[in-house]
């Protein structure tokens, strides 16, 4: 298996992660938005010529009074600069195969990548529901916005990693 970033060439139109939204994502707008737009960089997951998995990360900043209260303290009150994990999806047939750690773990490479070139706080996702626990179990904790959330139509938790806390985030806790 190989994680790399999205060729143009990559057929994309067979992928299926049982996730209708992330699929339309990926088979319509991924390549347009990496290599028309220029808005983010989609790294896939490929076995062959098999599109396995894949994560969508752009960079990004997060106010420093957002970040949870332990990381909040060490940080200026202006925004900082973080990599946002925008999208990340695994095949239904790679599914509990640890892709999409492998996936998180090498968006965390590229954040550590982007502190030295750029500057870099951690990571921040806006996690669906269903996945909230599996960001916390690498570390991931809420960011403090309230804002915009609707009984009707919930949206995603906001979570951050900080660039300490990735390395040690790189292999989950059992449990």
């Amino acid at each position: 298996m190989q994680i790399r970033p999205l060729r143009e060439s990559d057929d994309r139109s067979t992928f299926r992660s049982g996730d209708v939204e992330l699929d339309r994502f990926f088979g319509r707008y991924a390549g347009q938005n990496q290599f028309r737009h220029h808005l983010g960089v989609t790294y896939v997951a490929v076995e062959g010529t098999d599109i396995r998995g894949y994560a969508t990360v752009a960079p990004g900043n997060v106010e420093g009074d957002d970040l949870p209260s332990s990381t909040r303290r060490r940080v200026p009150r202006y925004p900082v600069p973080v990599l946002r994990l925008a999208r990340l999806a695994v095949a239904e047939s790679a599914r509990s195969s640890g892709l999409g750690s492998a996936l998180l773990r090498h968006v965390f490479t590229l954040a550590i990548k982007m502190s030295g070139d750029s500057g870099c706080a951690g990571v921040v996702v806006d996690a669906k529901a269903g996945s909230v626990e599996f960001y916390r179990r690498f570390g991931f904790s809420a960011l403090e916005v309230s804002a915009g959330q609707l009984e009707t139509r919930p949206r995603p938790t906001a979570m951050f990693l900080p660039l300490e806390l990735i390395a040690r985030a790189a292999v989950p806790p059992d449990g």
